[in-house]
């Protein structure tokens, strides 16, 4: 365990490989699991703000639900989540031309649209958060969705914190991933 300021990072973050294939996965990421993608308080209106500039890269399906129940629901603990399509997809994904599901907010980003990016969940992927009372803790979430990232991410010799290196230093700052890229030097 790496502690930075008020982080603690897992042994897993630096030591597993990984780096997104999604010519393999699909972006499997946007649609499988329970709920669509982790929200914190201060993205909320962000989230409002880019639905109508969004619309323009998403399916109907996901237009309307986004018409009906917002970018974001409440789950029963208390936490916030994209809105889904069904319960399935991201209602902010889209299919591009090779079937593989992408962020029409990240989309909407590259095309000079928006500031945001996309939710910090979605961009330090495979990395989750979970707040404890005096830290954040990060570790690395395994799912089998994400082999492919993982063989690649070992054929290429890029740990996790490398390959989240702009996510970390999105949600951290610039001197915190120095900081961590220095302790890890150190081991």
């Amino acid at each position: 365990m790496i502690e930075i300021e008020n982080t603690l990072v897992s042994d897993d973050v630096v030591k597993e490989a990984f780096v997104c294939d999604l010519q393999k996965c699909k972006g499997a990421c946007c649609v499988e699991g329970d709920l669509g993608a982790p929200l914190n308080k201060e993205e909320l209106p962000l989230i409002d703000e880019v639905i109508d500039l969004v619309k323009p890269y998403l399916a109907k399906e996901a237009i309307e639900v986004l018409e009906k129940e917002g970018g974001y629901i409440l789950d029963e603990d208390g936490d916030y989540s994209t809105s889904t399509i069904d319960n399935k997809e991201c209602a902010f994904a889209f299919y591009d031309e090779n079937k593989i599901l992408k962020c029409g907010i990240e989309q909407a980003h590259k095309d000079g649209k928006t500031d945001f990016k996309k939710p910090i969940s979605c961009h330090l992927y495979p990395i989750r958060i979970s707040k404890l009372p005096e830290f954040e803790a990060l570790n690395y979430d395994r799912w089998s969705i994400c082999s492919p990232a993982c063989d690649l991410g070992k054929e290429l010799k890029v740990p996790v914190y490398k390959f989240l290196r702009e996510a970390l230093i999105r949600k951290f700052g610039e001197s915190w991933y120095k900081a961590l890229e220095e302790k890890v030097k150190n081991q």
